[in-house]
C-alpha cells in the first residue's frame, strides 16, 4: 500500500499492476485509486523472493531473482534483475501485467530527464528483446559523496524478450513501462541498471567488473536473457544448498535468519578491478557515515565471504595496505577505512577538525580532497578518534584467516612488514587498552576494553600463523608464545565469578566477547574451556526477549555479534537460546526497516527510529551474522552459512547494492509495504548515532524533523557560520552534515 523506499527512506517507486479483463489491480507500491489484489502469501530464499496474490479469477505469482552467486563474479556484479510472472487462471480471462519504474531510481534531485525505447536486435546467443532506458540528461558518474543519499547517475533500464512485450519510456510522467501479455501463463523482465563508472579507486576511474565481461549494458541485459534458465537453474542450487546446511546446523529459525539476509550482505559491496586487474570489493559503511571500504564493516562480514572464496576478502584488504603505505598515514596502526563513499581516496573518519572549514568539506554531496596524496606532517588527522588496536587486530586476523582457507600465505607475503609493525602495536597496547573507539563505536571511548583485548591477543597469534605458514619458525614460536602468555593473563583479570567482565577492573560488567570466535576458528586453544562455558551460560541468562544486550550498559545490541557468540556455543541448545531471540525480533518487530544491527532487546524497536531519525540499518556491518559460520571450523564439522539484514516480509525493493551510489542494481524484494513516514531527501549523517560527548541536550532541526537529544555534531563548521566554540568531538565522518540547523546547542 506503499510505495517502495531506500534503507535511507528515500522513495524508490516502483508500482506493479495486473490488468484482469480490463479491471486494473495494484500487486506493488502505492495502490491510490485502484483496487488491490489480496496477497496470499511469499517465499524468500537466499536468491529469490516470490509473491503470491488472488482473487477470484487468477492466482499471480511475482518472483524476483538477484543472481548474486559469490562462485561466479560477473553474476556477482552483472546489474540485472530477473522478474518472472506465473498466473493461474480459475475462469477464461485476459491477464496482462505492468510494471512502472519512477524517475527516484536515477534522479533525487529537480533535473531534466531523458530516455528511450527500442528494440535490441538477436545478438550471438542473445535473444531479441525490447527496453526503455531514462536517465539525467546531464550525466555527472560519481558526482557526489556522502550518506543518506542515492544515486544520481546513471540509466535504469527494463526489458522483456516475449512475444508481444512493450517497454515504455513515459516522457511526460518520467516513467518507464514495460507491459507484458500473461497469454500463456508465464513471462518475463529484466531491471537493469548502469552506473556508467561505479569508484574512484586511488585516482583511478573505475568500472563495475561485469564491464569486464560485457562491452554494455545492452550486451549484459541480452546475456541474462540468454543465460535465464541456467542461472535460474544454479540460482535454485545456491538456494538448496543454503537452507539445507543452516537447517542441519542451527534449525528452522537459522535457515530463517539465512534466506532473509543474503542478498542483503553482498549488496552492501561494489566489485571492480584495479589498474592491474587485482579484484578489489569495497563495502559502503551505510546509514552511519559512508566510509568506503571500513575495515571494521569487512571484519564482521568476512564469514560469508570466506566460506565462498577468498578473493573477495582479499579484495577488501587490498585497499586498506595501499592506504596504510601512503605517506599521509603516519600512525604504526591500521587506517580504519579509505574514504568516502564512491572515492576510496583514503581515510575520512576521525579528521582533524580544527581544518575541517579550509582543507575539507564533509557535507553530503561534498567530496573529500585525495587525502592518499598528501604528504607526511600534513596532521589531517585525530589521534582521539581513531581505532588503533580495534582495526590492527582485524587487519590481521583477516589475513591469516584468508592464508588459513587457502593453505599458503603468500597473499601475506609482500604485507608482513606492516603487519609486524601492527602486531608489535598489539603487543604494546593490547593486554590492557587505553580508552579509545572500538568497532561498537555509538557506545563511546572505553578503557580496559575486556573483549578488544582479546581481539588484541588473537590478532597477534594470527601473525604467528602467518610468519609459520612463510617458515618463520622462531618468530611464528615468539608470537604464538606471547600470545598464549597475554590470554592466561587476561583470564586472571577478566573473571568475575561466572562470567568475564566488560572492563578490566570493573567487576561489575559484562559484555559480549565475540572476538573470542577466532581462537575456535584457529584452533589455537589460547583461551580455556571454563572462559566459553562460563561466558555462553552467562549470555544466556542475560538474553532478553529479542536478544542478549552487547554489555552491561545498554540494553541495546548488536544482532552481528550475537550470532558470532552462537558460533561457540558448545552445544545445538545454547546456541539456540542465542539464535531464536534474533529470529523473533525479525519476525515481530514494529519498525518498518530492514533487519536492524542495532536495537532494543527489551522492545524490539530500532535504535535509529527510537531517536526519531528515519533511517535503516549499516548493512555492511549487519552482514555479519554469517560469522556462525565460523561453526565449519570449530570442531563441530558443519558448515553453516549465515547472512544478515533481511526483509519485513512485506515488500521493499532492495534495488540493487543498497549502498547509496550504487548503480550494481539487483532487484531482491524486501517491504513494498514498508511504511514510509518521511521523504527526506536530505539527512544528517552526523546526528544518525547515539555516540557521546558535550551535545547530550542539543535538539537538531532537519527539514522539519528534531531528532531529540542527538549527542553528535561532527565538526565545528553549522550552518549561516555558526561555530560552536567547543572542542571538536567528530566520531564518524568529520563535516558529514546537511541541512540542518542548531537549536539549544549549549
Amino acid at each position: 500500500d506503499k510505495d517502495p523506499v531506500h534503507w535511507s527512506q528515500i522513495r524508490q517507486q516502483l508500482r506493479g499492476y495486473v490488468n484482469v479483463d480490463g479491471v486494473v489491480y495494484s500487486f506493488l507500491g502505492d495502490k491510490e485509486f485502484h483496487e488491490t489484489i489480496g496477497q496470499t502469501g511469499v517465499d524468500v530464499t537466499a536468491t529469490s523472493t516470490t509473491y503470491t496474490f488472488e482473487n477470484e479469477k487468477i492466482i499471480l505469482n511475482v518472483k524476483f531473482t538477484s543472481p548474486l552467486l559469490l562462485d561466479d563474479l560477473t553474476l556477482v556484479s552483472r546489474p540485472c534483475t530477473y522478474i518472472d510472472y506465473a498466473v493461474e487462471k480459475k475462469e477464461n480471462c485476459d491477464v496482462r501485467v505492468d510494471f512502472v519504474v519512477a524517475s527516484d531510481l536515477v534522479s533525487q534531485k529537480q533535473a531534466k530527464l531523458i530516455g528511450c525505447n527500442a528494440r535490441r536486435p538477436e545478438k550471438g546467443d542473445a535473444p531479441a528483446y525490447n527496453y526503455a532506458q531514462m536517465g539525467r540528461a546531464a550525466q555527472k558518474p560519481l558526482g557526489g559523496s556522502g550518506d543518506h543519499v542515492t544515486i544520481d547517475w546513471g540509466y535504469v533500464y527494463v526489458a522483456s524478450a516475449e512475444k508481444g512485450a512493450v517497454c515504455t519510456y513515459d516522457a511526460a510522467n518520467e516513467k518507464l513501462i514495460c507491459r507484458l501479455p500473461l497469454d500463456d501463463d508465464k513471462a518475463g523482465m529484466i531491471l537493469a541498471y548502469d552506473d556508467l563508472l561505479s569508484i574512484n579507486y586511488f585516482g583511478q576511474w573505475r568500472k563495475a567488473y561485469w564491464t569486464n565481461t560485457y562491452a554494455t549494458i545492452l550486451d549484459a541485459i541480452g546475456a541474462a536473457f540468454a543465460d535465464h534458465d541456467e542461472t535460474l537453474k544454479h540460482a535454485a542450487a545456491v538456494d538448496e544448498k543454503v537452507e539445507k546446511e543452516a537447517y542441519a546446523a542451527g534449525g528452522e529459525k537459522y535457515a530463517f535468519l539465512c534466506n532473509m539476509s543474503y542478498r542483503h550482505a553482498i549488496a552492501a559491496h561494489k566489485l571492480i578491478t584495479d589498474e592491474d586487474g587485482n579484484i578489489i570489493f569495497l563495502s559502503k559503511e551505510n546509514d552511519s557515515n559512508g566510509c568506503i571500504g571500513t575495515v571494521d564493516v569487512s571484519y564482521p562480514s568476512v564469514p560469508l565471504f570466506l566460506l565462498f572464496n577468498t578473493e573477495y576478502v582479499k579484495g577488501m584488504l587490498r585497499p586498506v595496505f595501499q592506504f596504510a603505505a601512503c605517506d599521509s598515514w603516519e600512525f604504526d596502526f591500521a587506517p580504519h577505512d579509505v574514504g568516502r563513499y564512491p572515492y576510496a581516496w583514503g581515510q575520512v573518519y576521525g579528521l582533524n577538525g580544527k581544518k575541517g572549514d579550509l582543507w575539507f568539506s564533509g557535507w553530503n554531496d561534498d567530496i573529500f580532497p585525495p587525502f592518499y596524496q598528501y604528504p607526511a606532517g600534513t596532521d589531517i588527522f585525530e589521534f582521539r578518534y581513531q581505532m588503533p588496536v580495534e582495526e590492527c587486530g582485524n587487519m590481521l586476523l583477516m589475513t591469516a584467516a584468508v592464508c588459513k582457507l587457502d593453505g599458503n600465505a603468500l597473499f601475506a607475503e609482500p604485507h608482513m612488514a606492516v603487519l609486524k609493525q601492527w602486531t608489535q602495536y598489539l603487543v604494546k597496547f593490547g593486554a590492557d587498552p587505553g580508552e579509545q573507539l572500538c568497532t561498537d563505536d555509538f557506545a563511546g571511548h572505553l578503557s580496559h576494553n575486556v573483549n578488544l583485548s582479546a581481539k588484541a591477543i588473537m590478532g597477534i597469534e594470527a601473525y604467528a600463523r602467518l610468519a609459520a605458514q612463510l617458515g618463520r619458525t622462531e618468530e611464528a614460536e615468539e608470537y604464538h608464545a606471547k600470545a598464549a602468555e597475554m590470554a592466561k593473563d587476561w583470564e586472571k583479570r577478566a573473571i568475575a565469578d561466572d562470567h568475564y567482565v566488560l572492563a578490566f577492573g570493573n567487576a561489575d560488567t559484562w559484555s559480549l566477547k565475540y572476538n573470542l570466535v577466532w581462537d575456535k576458528f584457529f584452533g589455537s586453544k589460547l583461551f580455556s574451556d571454563e572462559v566459553y562455558e562460563k561466558e555462553l551460560k552467562y549470555y544466556v541468562k542475560k538474553t532478553n526477549e529479542y536478544g542478549t544486550p552487547l554489555d552491561s550498559r545498554k540494553d541495546y545490541t548488536k544482532s552481528d555479534w550475537i550470532l558470532w557468540c552462537a558460533s561457540m556455543a558448545k552445544t545445538d541448545e545454547e546456541a539456540q537460546a542465542l539464535i531464536a531471540p534474533v529470529a523473533h525480533y525479525l519476525e515481530t518487530t514494529a519498525t518498518r526497516v530492514p533487519f536492524s544491527d542495532w536495537y532494543e532487546t527489551v522492545t524490539g524497536v530500532d535504535i535509529r527510529e527510537q531517536q526519531d531519525i528515519c533511517i535503516a540499518l549499516d548493512l555492511a556491518v549487519s552482514s555479519t551474522l554469517m560469522l556462525c559460520s565460523f561453526r565449519i571450523n570449530c570442531q563441530i564439522h558443519r558448515q553453516r552459512p549465515i547472512y544478515d539484514t533481511a526483509c519485513d516480509l512485506a515488500f521493499f525493493v532492495h534495488l540493487g547494492q543498497l549502498s547509496s551510489f550504487n548503480g550494481n542494481r539487483h532487484l531482491g524484494v524486501y517491504n513494498l509495504n514498508c511504511c514510509q513516514r518521511s521523504n527526506l531527501r536530505t539527512l544528517n549523517t552526523a546526528c544518525m548515532y547515539n555516540l557521546y560527548g558535550i551535545f547530550n541536550d542539543m535538539y537538531l532541526i532537519f527539514q522539519g524533523r528534531i531528532c531529540h537529544k542527538c549527542n553528535v555534531c561532527q565538526e565545528q563548521q553549522l550552518l549561516n557560520a555558526f561555530y560552536l566554540k567547543t572542542a571538536y568531538v567528530g566520531q564518524r565522518l568529520a563535516g558529514a552534515q546537511t541541512n540542518f540547523l542548531v537549536q539549544n546547542a549549549l
